[in-house]
């Protein structure tokens, strides 16, 4: 189903028309009403009359995390305290949380680019979607809360945690959608499984995740233990939230909403613009926030681009899933490693299973990279040459993925910790 058809569906000179229009308005709005940007553009020597063109957007400053740390609390605001509504933060675990502000206006885009998303789902009123991301500081909870109260399907607001609870809901409550992390949701498949319950008994149409990174073969798990479907959600907290963008039914990227957000990829090396299909950094700019416009907003999210009419009728620009964050990117003996690289080659292995940990040490001048991977009840109670050889099978798939050579350590089912939000996947113990 298809929530905006004119919004969805316009033709690509009509798109173009109205994201210039509208990245002026950002731009003008942004220079006379916020100080930080009104400093920035004057140190260039740039007008808000130079944006004549699309591409002139290339000529703008970009805008990082740091830059919002700065302006901590309330400097990046637009409008007046007292308009602002709503307030979210990031999580702040590297400094200063970063502060979005929300008008009215700002909460219902964000309201209908979720119920555009969620539709793509299949969500419809009928649906009843428990949501298990977080409320509080964190968008995450919201954003899916406001989607599906517009398109009039019913919300269960319960949050993460509460596992054993959670299992009582989806039974006794019929639900339909599920909402989590992908991480939390294998936690929830392993603890239904336990609690004897059959997923084919359950209600599931559709499964909505996001907030963290994952592989193709993470999402095929999910699919099969919770026996629907499973689309992908992207939003960030400076941006609005999730709602940025989501998969259709092709499953084939993340369609972004571009008459509300306007997508760029760069090399964060040089900060040059890179064309359509090229890997780099994702750079967005928000075309009607209010509360917060934000110009040129750095990411770290690591994907590409992808134009052309999609086989579900949209024509809204698609992004890959994000493989990686320039941030979380590892250097290992000269080599630039994302742990969804190693989850990649983990998770085309029978006998393991999708729970690990990467340990990177310094012991000698070399760095050393530990997978710790948990085998599955039935391996782990055989022989020990099956193990030396499952052992073996996966340092040679972890070489052909990235070049080199790990160390991998099984461990038994169910001892590496658990995420009820997002997962701790390295740990870094070198002294840099």
């Amino acid at each position: 189903m298809i929530w905006n058809k004119e919004a969805e569906c316009m033709s690509d000179d009509t798109k173009e028309n109205l994201q210039l229009k509208r990245l002026k308005e950002a731009v003008e709005n942004a220079y006379n009403n916020v100080p930080y940007y009104k400093k920035r553009l004057d140190e260039m020597n740039i007008n808000p009359e130079d944006i004549k063109t699309l591409k002139d957007i290339e000529k703008l400053p970009f805008t990082t995390k740091d830059d919002l740390r700065e302006a901590y609390p309330f400097e990046m605001f637009a409008v007046p305290r007292k308009e602002i509504v709503e307030v979210h933060t990031s999580s702040g675990t590297t400094g200063k949380p970063t502060v979005s502000g929300y008008t009215r206006g700002d909460i219902e885009i964000w309201s209908e680019v979720m119920a555009r998303g969620l539709s793509m789902a299949g969500v419809t009123d009928d649906d009843i979607i428990q949501n298990t991301h977080g409320y509080g500081l964190f968008t995450g909870g919201f954003g899916v809360h406001y989607g599906a109260q517009k398109i009039g399907a019913t919300v269960i607001p319960i949050s993460t945690g509460q596992t054993k609870r959670q299992i009582e809901i989806m039974q006794d409550f019929g639900t339909t959608v599920m909402i989590f992390t992908p991480s939390y949701g294998l936690y929830l498949a392993e603890e239904i499984e336990e609690e004897g319950v059959k997923t084919e008994d359950l209600d599931f149409k559709a499964i909505g995740f996001g907030a963290e990174m994952w592989t193709e073969e993470m999402r095929q798990k999910i699919e099969k233990r919770f026996n629907a479907p499973a689309y992908n959600i992207y939003g960030l907290t400076e941006i609005m939230g999730p709602g940025v963008g989501l998969e259709c039914s092709e499953q084939e990227g993340l369609h972004i909403f571009e008459d509300h957000f306007y997508p760029e990829i760069i090399d964060p090396e040089t900060l040059q613009t890179l064309p359509d299909g090229e890997t780099g950094e994702l750079v967005l700019t928000t075309l009607t926030r209010e509360g917060t416009p934000l110009i040129r907003f750095r990411t770290k999210d690591v994907t590409r681009l992808k134009r052309g009419k999609c086989g579900c009728g949209r024509n809204l620009v698609k992004m890959d899933r994000i493989t990686g964050r320039t941030d979380d990117m590892m250097k290992i003996r000269g080599v630039s490693v994302f742990p969804s690289q190693i989850e990649k080659a983990l998770l085309r292995i029978d006998g393991v299973e999708p729970h690990y940990q990467i340990i990177v040490t310094r012991p000698h001048l070399m760095d050393e990279l530990e997978v710790r991977v948990e085998a599955s009840e039935g391996l782990f109670s055989d022989e020990i040459k099956e193990l030396v050889g499952i052992r073996q099978k996966i340092e040679n798939y972890i070489h052909n993925e990235i070049g080199l050579r790990v160390k991998v350590t099984l461990v038994e089912p169910k001892t590496l910790p658990r995420s009820e939000g997002k997962a701790v996947r390295v740990i870094d113990k070198r002294e840099l």
